[in-house]
């Protein structure tokens, strides 16, 4: 028989251990090594048992063992010890606390969080850097609240067939079995209360867990008071169809700003003044925070400005298909007819999300027209996104388009193995935090590094046998099959590492290009390789789950199995374990299809070494010797021809010179040039991969600016942004009648020579515009073949006169500071104080002609 309801009975804990519940429920344990293991002594077998679960553990452990541990002096000690440890981590000043002028609290919304496996709330890199990021928040002190929604069964948990096919399960959850808690207004549990078409309504209640510091606010719409369609709204991640995911998506920006608000309320926190964004997801909390300054007698223009002004997004894909975009119509249904907000209409919620297509409404398109600053996730990824949305940005160069870039990084305490982190001694915390020091790695000797690579590759090994046995099982195999398990990879083999999503772009089946190279380089009988695989892909893509069982087929071939496994059920538990005990990580995505990638950087912090195309994040901080470069074949249109091209280059790094190093031992048995690489890894990746250095990079560069925009434009009852509102509409109403009318150039002869100078004197037409309106620059630097300018520089013209009939002469000089080809033009742009760049508008005026040099190049 089955039960018809599911929950969790809580231990009682004696008076003597009321701290081991504090601990439990704050999730710092799941990057603290001390409380950890306070958790197994509680009961070591039992610890094992529930897959170091506390929340589990303590559900499971006997009243008698408790008893036990009350009266245990010793025990008693380390659980006073440590719980001391948290409430001085909570409490005491920290990096963020030292900084002035910077935002009160910070709403960070994202559709899946990582945070620990005992928690499946993520499907892969955003959920894991999302994890990530708030635990650096927490270290640093950064006041971030975030949101998120509470999946009932979460991602999937993935098998395989006995044909190695991929099957999905979806075990339920129950939230009382997690380290929540329901956030409760008096004795009253909060509901967040939606507007739906035909007068349905979806409440939403709300749990919170405790990330470290940072309070982390996660929706779940089963409850009572809802239908069962909206009882299934938080069901699963990425599950459902478009409508499914569209109320997803309200419930998460929408249901998000009205949670903060509740919470906030209840408990005094900090109101957020700057909200982030991550990705199109959670892109409707933009239409929430104007609803609200509607409703306060603000104009949906006014309210707009003062919206942007305090908003982040962060674009997370390079590729437009894997935006969220919906039928305009079905937008207009939850946001017009009986569901209309009245001082919100829905025809300018459909101008937010307006694309190219007619009739889709782009996610990330209207949260790019909500945020005053947008980034992407790693120097390539903002160049790439700076191309994908430059029509948002039109007559703009590339470089000008306003999407800059901020490189993720990983939580080194969540993923550096704690050999690694006791041999840097008490130091390493530090470190981390400081982002400085890491020269001293070189002063560890080869030995103890080499030991404890061989430690972490063992313990990989002997995870890998256990988990391939379980899926064995789980296929069908009998026990007496698998006796060759036992044998399955060796701890002192070059081991590779891949583990990542499985869409067609990442590339996982490129190893198999070559399937009897493949094989000769794992079976090699002086420099064996063995691979170490997984993946999931989602359930609705057959193709990736094509790929995984062309993976597994290979796998499973007898003469190669022991040298060359798939590990199903990838989570974060599975992602420590590798990027701990493999040699080499690699990464051969389409480039540049990866937005970023951060498991190459959890690789690094742990002694690995990359070998990656040269894509995301590896693009920028690969610099020859940290590593190795897959060479990629950029210029071949023929994909087919691309692959076998970039498979060949991978056989051939690894052949010749990544087993070369690793077996290149002629002295006492250590790999030293092998050695060398990892050390010098470390010492260049150690600061630039970490979260604290991003999210010191976000708190710099986009947060405290954010916040001194939003205080700004919210001053006297919002009398700036409703000033700021007011110049955009009339500013863009009257440009239509800017015009760049002439350009006069004096002071060089025919024949320029470097070090001289161009003085310009340009007539703009400035129709209803007043002077202080525009910024008129002179655009200067070398052209191409075309007469295009390349990465111009900038100089200002100087208002000289104004005229009655609305032209105006500005005045300036251009350095001719470069030989070759060289070129100016002038142009016109808005210009406001409050704008965050020249091209926040979208308008500019040009010349209709271009204008240079007369002969074009310079001696």
């Amino acid at each position: 028989m089955r039960a018809i309801r599911r929950f969790t009975v809580r231990t009682v804990l004696p008076t003597e251990l009321v701290a081991l519940g504090e601990l439990v429920h704050n999730l710092r344990w799941s990057w603290h090594p001390e409380t950890l293991d306070l958790f197994a002594e509680v009961d070591a077998a039992l610890w094992e048992q529930v897959g170091h679960d506390p929340v589990a553990l303590l559900g499971a452990v006997t009243p008698a063992r408790l008893n036990e541990l009350a009266a245990d002096r010793r025990f008693l000690r380390r659980l006073a010890d440590a719980a001391d440890d948290l409430r001085e981590y909570m409490t005491s000043p920290r990096w963020y606390q030292t900084l002035p002028d910077v935002a009160r609290a910070i709403a960070y919304f994202s559709p899946e969080y990582g945070i620990a496996a005992a928690m499946p709330q993520y499907s892969g890199g955003l959920g894991i850097l999302a994890g990530d990021h708030l635990k650096a928040a927490s270290d640093l002190g950064v006041p971030i609240l975030a949101v998120g929604l509470l999946y009932r069964h979460g991602y999937f948990t993935q098998s395989l067939s006995p044909e190695g096919w991929q099957l999905e399960h979806y075990p339920a959850l129950d939230a009382g079995g997690l380290p929540l808690t329901l956030l409760k207004d008096g004795d009253e549990p909060v509901k967040i209360r939606l507007g739906l078409p035909e007068g349905r309504v979806l409440h939403a209640q709300v749990w919170v867990a405790q990330v470290g510091r940072v309070p982390l606010l996660l929706l779940d719409s089963d409850v009572a008071d809802n239908d069962t369609a909206a009882r299934d709204v938080t069901d699963r991640l990425y599950g459902g169809g478009t409508d499914h995911r569209l109320m997803q998506e309200l419930l998460l920006g929408v249901g998000g700003v009205r949670a903060i608000r509740a919470y906030c309320r209840i408990t005094g926190h900090a109101e957020p003044e700057v909200f982030h964004t991550n990705e199109g997801h959670a892109g409707f909390l933009g239409l929430e925070r104007i609803r609200e300054l509607t409703e306060s007698r603000m104009s949906f223009d006014e309210a707009l400005e003062a919206v942007r002004a305090g908003t982040v997004f962060t674009t997370h894909t390079p590729v437009p298909a894997g935006i969220d975009r919906f039928p305009c119509d079905l937008i207009e249904r939850h946001f017009g007819g009986d569901s209309a907000w009245p001082t919100v209409p829905v025809e300018r919620i459909l101008a937010l999300g307006a694309e190219a297509e007619p009739g889709r409404f782009n996610m990330a398109v209207m949260g790019m027209r909500l945020a005053q600053r947008v980034n992407g996730v790693s120097e390539l990824h903002g160049a790439v996104s700076r191309e994908m949305f430059k029509d948002l940005w039109p007559g703009f160069d590339l470089d000008e388009v306003p999407i800059g870039s901020i490189t993720n990084g990983v939580h080194a305490p969540t993923w550096v193995g704690r050999e690694f982190m006791e041999l840097a001694g008490r130091e390493l915390p530090s470190l981390i935090e400081r982002a400085r020091g890491w020269e001293g790695i070189q002063k560890i000797s080869d030995r103890e590094i080499w030991e404890i690579r061989g430690k972490l590759r063992r313990r990989l090994v002997e995870g890998a046998r256990e988990r391939l046995r379980r899926s064995w099982r789980e296929r069908g195999a009998s026990v007496a099959e698998l006796g060759w398990i036992d044998d399955a990879l060796d701890p002192d083999v070059l081991t590779i590492g891949f583990a990542r999503r499985v869409p067609s772009y990442k590339r996982l089946t490129l190893m198999l290009r070559d399937p009897r190279r493949l094989a000769r380089l794992l079976l090699d009988p002086d420099k064996p390789v063995q691979i170490v695989i997984a993946g999931k892909a989602h359930p609705a893509d057959e193709g990736g789950k094509k790929l995984i069982q062309q993976i597994v087929k290979f796998a499973d071939q007898h003469n190669v199995r022991h040298r060359i496994v798939f590990l199903p059920d990838y989570d974060m538990t599975l992602g420590q374990l590798m990027v701990q005990g493999c040699d080499v990580w690699l990464n051969n995505p389409l480039r540049p299809l990866e937005a970023s990638g951060t498991s190459g950087m959890k690789s690094a912090l742990n002694g690995g070494l990359n070998l990656s195309i040269r894509d995301g994040w590896w693009d920028e901080w690969y610099d020859g010797t940290n590593g190795w470069a897959i060479p990629t074949a950029d210029g071949v249109s023929d994909p087919d021809r691309r692959d076998e091209l970039e498979a060949g280059a991978l056989y051939d790094l690894i052949e010749h010179e990544v087993s070369d190093r690793f077996y290149d031992r002629p002295f006492d048995e250590l790999p030293r040039r092998w050695m060398e690489m990892v050390k010098h890894t470390l010492a260049s990746l150690g600061p630039k991969v970490l979260a604290g250095r991003m999210l010191r990079d976000y708190v710099v560069d986009l947060y405290t600016p954010a916040a001194k925009s939003a205080r700004a434009l919210s001053a006297d009852s919002y009398a700036a942004a409703r000033a700021f509102a007011a110049w955009r509409v009339r500013v863009t109403r009257a440009w239509p009648g800017v015009r760049v009318e002439h350009v006069e150039a004096s002071g060089v002869g025919d024949a320029p020579e470097v070090g001289a100078s161009v003085e310009l004197r340009a007539t703009i037409a400035l129709g209803d515009l007043e002077p202080g309106d525009v910024l008129v620059e002179a655009a200067y630097g070398k052209v191409g073949p075309h007469d295009e300018l390349v990465r111009p520089r900038y100089a200002r013209l100087a208002l000289e006169s104004l005229e009655d009939d609305g032209h105006a002469h500005f005045t300036g000089r251009v350095p001719l500071d470069r030989t070759g080809a060289f070129g100016y033009t002038v142009r016109v742009v808005p210009h406001h104080p409050f704008a965050a760049t020249p091209a926040e508008l979208g308008l500019i005026a040009v010349p209709e002609e271009p204008v240079g040099m007369t002969n074009g190049t310079l001696r």
